[in-house]
Parts: structure tokens; sequence; C-alpha cells
């Protein structure tokens, strides 16, 4: 009988502990279309920047090109040759849009959660070429190179630097540098940081990533 009041108090305290532990669940799934929308606020969140260098090279010689007695042939022309090589440097931002985030992107698992990232983007904000570095070999008998010319070698090095994007691990950073921004968000939601789990979705593939080049050159 002794032993009654011990049993009662301990079947009390488990119940308020039961109870307790499922109004805070329940506050976490009532808070989570709050959560959703305060990340959608969130637009684009640009999680990491990078700086590029690169030189551009073009190289082309004027040839004496024709045939005879049936043979083709095809000569390089004494100071027939022009060279290019265009310094220049870039920004690449990092970002991931939370426009269409929502439930799809979220899984719960009582007092843990993780959430799945939208693919993350670049842009290519900014090109610049270095002019006062620009090294230039024009023969005899060649003309300059034209402005004309000169933006369309820009235009490849821009080309060139967004084929290299995947190789650079973006993603990497934009999922470490998000959790940062993201993990302290779900704290104040009731979320402890060991139940938080931030990923993108298995399917992702870097060589996909859409890449938007908004920058002017120049």
């Amino acid at each position: 009988m002794k032993r009654l009041p011990y049993l009662l108090f301990l079947i009390l305290f488990l119940g308020t502990f039961s109870c307790g532990k499922n109004e805070k669940d329940a506050v976490m799934e009532d808070s989570l279309p709050l959560l959703i929308t305060k990340i959608q606020s969130t637009s684009r969140l640009y999680t990491t920047e990078y700086k590029v260098h690169k030189i551009v090279t073009h190289n082309d010689q004027l040839k004496l090109e024709g045939s005879f007695l049936g043979h083709d042939f095809s000569i390089d022309l004494p100071a027939g040759e022009r060279k290019i090589a265009i310094p220049m440097d870039a920004t690449l931002k990092g970002y991931i849009d939370f426009a269409g985030f929502s439930t799809d992107n979220v899984r719960r698992d009582g007092n843990k959660i993780e959430l799945i990232l939208p693919d993350p983007e670049v842009a290519l904000t900014s090109s610049r070429i270095d002019h006062e570095g620009v090294k230039d070999h024009v023969a005899l008998f060649r003309s300059r190179f034209s402005d004309e010319e000169l933006s369309s070698y820009e235009r490849q090095g821009r080309a060139s630097i967004i084929r290299t994007i995947p190789k650079m691990g973006i993603e990497v950073k934009a999922r470490e540098n998000a959790a940062r921004v993201l993990v302290p968000l779900l704290q104040q939601f009731g979320y402890a940081e060991e139940d938080i789990t931030i990923s993108f979705r298995q399917q992702f593939n870097p060589d996909s990533m859409v890449v938007r080049d908004v920058s002017r050159g120049g």
C-alpha cells in the first residue's frame, strides 16, 4: 500500500509529460504554415559569391589556300598572324529561390524536421575586361582587332566561365550557407539544432544547374 502514492505520482507525471509533448508537437504542426510563409518571404537567398579571373585568348593566321595540279595546298602567309590575350574578371553569385517553397519541401517526424531546398541557381552578375592588360600582336598584313571582335571574345569568355560552374562546388557552399541562415530561423519555431536537417533533393545534378547571365560586360 505504501507504494500506491508513488505509483499515482508516476502515472500523473508521465501523463503530464505526454500531454506536454503532444501539445508541443501540435504547436509545431500549427506553426508550419507560418514557417513556410516566412521562408517564402526570403525570396532569393544569396549564399555564396565567387570572383573569377580568366584570360581569353584568340589566335588566327592568314593563309593562302587553293589547288594546283589536283593537289590542295594551304600556306601560312608571312606577317599574316594575329593573336590577342584578354584579361577578364567576372562575379558569380549562388542563390536559392524560395518563391516556390511549399509543404512538399518539408518533412516532419515528431520534433525532427528536414527542409529539402530548391535546386541552387547561379547568376553571372558582372564581367569586365581589363583593357589596360590586353596584349595583342598584329602582323603587318593584318588589321587590328575591332570592338565587335573584342565583344565577341568577351561573350566567349563568359560562356567558358559558365561551363566551368558545375566544377566549382557552388551547390555545396549554397547548402552550407543556407543552413547558417535557416537553422536559427527553425530554432525560433521551437526546433532543436540537432533535430534540424537541411538537404537538396537526391536527384539534383550540378551539371543541370540553372545559370543566368545578367552581366552587362564592359
